[in-house]
């Protein structure tokens, strides 16, 4: 939870989380839907996904019992070479060195690092270095050391060099241009998407979801189905034609959006435009054009199911408007 949350945004779900599955194996044996349902709101759900198959991977080949070694801890899905290096040497004791952002930029101010660490060979530098660094005998202390100079003394801005034990053999020091290092390239502009999403009903109020594939953004959450907007293409339009594409049917469109809401993801921004549709005079039943789940729900069922944060005010003015028939 924490690679991508801060501590306190993390806790309440983590107390939920170890309320629920309180060992590996309660995690392995739960369904993924459920999984999903009590991450909701900690976004970048791919690590909820990874979690759940690491657990299953743990039961099945390590009998329940978490790996000691760097080689089977990197194997588990979900867990990089930081996270790998840092639970081997911290929990098990084994010579890795953990290299976080807090370690990118003590090594880099520390040896004069100035290329881009946004590029993987000034990464792969850097963790060399970090390598040559690593107490051996001692490599979980050495690696929540350097961690924690670089989140208390080697800060980004203002660092208290005064009371940094590196501070004679640093080279940003020496050379009085701290403020240079870590040096990391302007992110690109995040490009803004107009999406368009259709609230079909049925006569008993039913809306249909449908769950999104596992290797895409925002993988095993259901959804309303729908799209980005095309070039030229009106939002109503493109609702007809995400429809189309995604459960082979024909719908009409109301004229205007019931909710707009605006959404930040991390390479991205959107506007999501959602829709109350109906099926039209003729169309074919909903058929999955991409073999994923769709269901018919009611509106008090939504709760049951993880959405992604945008969609999730969709299901919660839908429980208002049913509230108030």
């Amino acid at each position: 939870m924490l690679q991508q949350t801060r501590v306190d945004q993390a806790t309440p779900y983590y107390e939920r989380f170890i309320n629920r599955f309180p060992d590996v194996r309660s995690l392995a044996e739960a369904d993924l839907d459920e999984v999903l349902r009590l991450w909701e709101g900690l976004g970048y759900y791919s690590r909820a996904r990874n979690m759940h198959k690491a657990a299953r991977r743990i039961v099945e080949h390590h009998d329940s019992k978490f790996p000691d070694t760097y080689d089977e801890i990197i194997a588990l899905q979900g867990i990089g070479p930081y996270t790998a290096a840092a639970v081997a040497s911290i929990a098990f004791n084994e010579p890795w060195a953990a290299v976080d952002g807090n370690v990118i930029r003590v090594i880099s101010r520390l040896y004069g690092i100035g290329e881009d660490v946004r590029l993987a060979s000034t990464r792969k530098r850097i963790a060399r270095k970090a390598d040559e660094l690593l107490d051996r005998v001692r490599p979980g202390d050495f690696n929540q050391a350097m961690m924690e100079l670089g989140a208390t003394v080697c800060t980004p801005k203002t660092p208290a060099c005064s009371r940094c034990p590196f501070q004679n053999s640093c080279h940003a020091w020496q050379h009085d241009r701290i403020s240079h290092y870590p040096f990391k390239s302007p992110a690109k502009k995040r490009p803004h998407f107009h999406i368009a999403t259709g609230v079909i009903r049925d006569d008993q109020g039913h809306v249909l979801i449908a769950r999104r594939p596992e290797n895409v953004l925002l993988g095993s959450l259901w959804e309303f189905p729908g799209g980005k907007q095309e070039p030229g293409e009106s939002l109503s339009g493109a609702v007809r034609r995400e429809l189309r594409e995604e459960l082979g049917v024909d719908v009409t469109v109301d004229q205007e959006p019931f909710e707009v809401i605006q959404h930040a993801y991390s390479h991205f921004t959107i506007t999501l435009h959602a829709f109350f549709a109906s099926l039209a005079d003729g169309s074919a039943p909903p058929k999955s054009q991409n073999g994923q789940p769709f269901r018919w729900v009611s509106a008090h069922e939504l709760t049951n199911f993880a959405f992604p944060k945008a969609n999730r005010k969709i299901t919660e003015t839908l429980v208002k408007y049913d509230a108030e028939q």
